[in-house]
């Protein structure tokens, strides 16, 4: 009886996510989107699509996934019996089964490999994106003053790669703007020595604008007490104005980011993510033969400035930029402008795709009626051939004090 009571309890068995016994979170079909979609940007995603009647075994595989990778990925589930549409939708009929969602542009791909939480979690780990120096000894004293209103975290280790959870910290939305992050290997024995490391792995802060004020970490090796700990010391330097030193010229934690001011900026490498492929709406990318003139900005900006009262709080978004053909020869290749200055509206989400400005050169009334046919469902977009954009040009960094250094 006992041995006939279990069979059909194992046969009633359903997957059932529970938030005080499982790491994995549900989302719905309706939450998705603010939950995995709005963060694309800046943390990676997996999602294990099931259906409740599926075998338990692989749910508790991901669950193991989802513990280790705790706060470092989006680790999230959904039921494809009470979201069918949804599942279609994402190529995930046959379940179980684990989708990818890379950052933004990459796009979302199948989980392929052997469903064992060691394979889920190296693959998964490769997607955090990771804005680590790895620091040594003739780069090191820079290192430490520069950008003096940014602390700097340290992990100092015995291993050869820069570990997932450094990464993971590296790249958190508030730590990319306040924090520099280094790696440190324990063969560089002149920053060993210099900062007094006697244990591996350690975790130290540094700041200050000699790096005169040390701390080193405590607490234990995860990645939600690493988080606090680095949290404490974000706040204190995210955007604040630095002395550079006998009342010499302050320097920001922005000025690495001189885009996020301009009205209209150039699209570069260094500027794509934070200007385009960064949040929702479409990008209105104007082409030049060089760099834009102080007209073509007026012309942009009195057209942004249209376009956002109009729709403001409804409708699409259009952030506007700009981007100089002679440098970004590739782009130039992908688009094909019809003429010179032209224009090109991307939109950078899910499949890359754009529409451009035809026959014509681009001027006020050309690009307004561009984003007339957009906003009719008139426009014909072309899709970015293998969902893969061009290469960007390489680009000297402009030196402080110096004109505009040669690309």
């Amino acid at each position: 009886m006992q041995r006939a009571a279990l069979v059909i309890a194992l046969a009633l068995a359903k997957i059932e996510i529970r938030a005080m016994d499982h790491d994995v979170q549900e989302v719905t079909a309706r939450n998705f989107d603010s939950i995995v979609s709005k963060f694309r940007d800046s943390q990676c995603a997996s999602v294990y699509f099931f259906k409740p009647n599926d075998k338990e075994d692989t749910f508790l595989v991901y669950n193991e996934v989802a513990k280790e990778l705790k706060g470092m990925a989006k680790i999230v589930a959904i039921n494809c019996e009470a979201y069918p549409v949804f599942c279609k939708d994402h190529d995930m009929q046959e379940t179980p089964g684990v989708k990818l969602y890379p950052l933004n542009p990459m796009p979302a791909y199948k989980f392929t490999g052997e469903m064992k939480s060691s394979k889920l979690v190296k693959t998964i780990s490769k997607l955090i994106p990771s804005y680590v120096t790895e620091l040594k000894s003739d780069a090191a004293d820079a290192f430490l003053v520069s950008d003096p209103s940014k602390p700097k975290v340290l992990l100092f280790s015995d291993k050869p790669k820069v570990p997932t959870i450094l990464k993971a910290l590296s790249s958190d939305s508030v730590f990319r703007r306040s924090i520099k992050f280094a790696f440190v290997s324990n063969t560089e024995e002149d920053i060993v020595k210099k900062l007094k490391i006697k244990k591996f792995p350690t975790f130290i802060t540094v700041r200050g604008t000699k790096s005169e004020i040390r701390e080193e970490y405590k607490g234990d090796m995860d990645f939600r007490s690493l988080h606090v700990w680095v949290n404490l010391h974000s706040e204190s330097g995210m955007g604040d104005k630095v002395s550079n030193g006998g009342g010499a010229e302050e320097t920001s934690a922005e000025e690495a980011r001189p885009w996020l001011s301009q009205e209209v900026p150039e699209l570069t490498r260094d500027s794509q993510a934070d200007i385009c492929f960064k949040g929702d709406g479409l990008c209105v990318i104007y082409l030049t033969e060089k760099a834009a003139t102080s007209s073509d900005i007026e012309m942009l900006t009195a057209l942004k400035g249209k376009f956002t009262s109009q729709l403001d709080g409804r409708g699409t978004t259009f952030k506007w930029m700009w981007m100089d053909m002679s440098v970004e020869t590739e782009f130039k290749t992908l688009f094909a402008p019809d003429a010179l200055p032209g224009a090109v509206v991307f939109n950078p989400h899910k499949r890359l795709r754009f529409t451009k400005l035809e026959e014509k050169a681009a001027n006020s009334q050309e690009i307004r009626g561009l984003i007339d046919k957009i906003q009719g469902g008139d426009a014909r977009f072309t899709m970015v051939k293998g969902q893969k954009l061009p290469s960007w040009a390489e680009r000297k960094k402009v030196e402080k004090g110096k004109g505009k250094a040669d690309l």
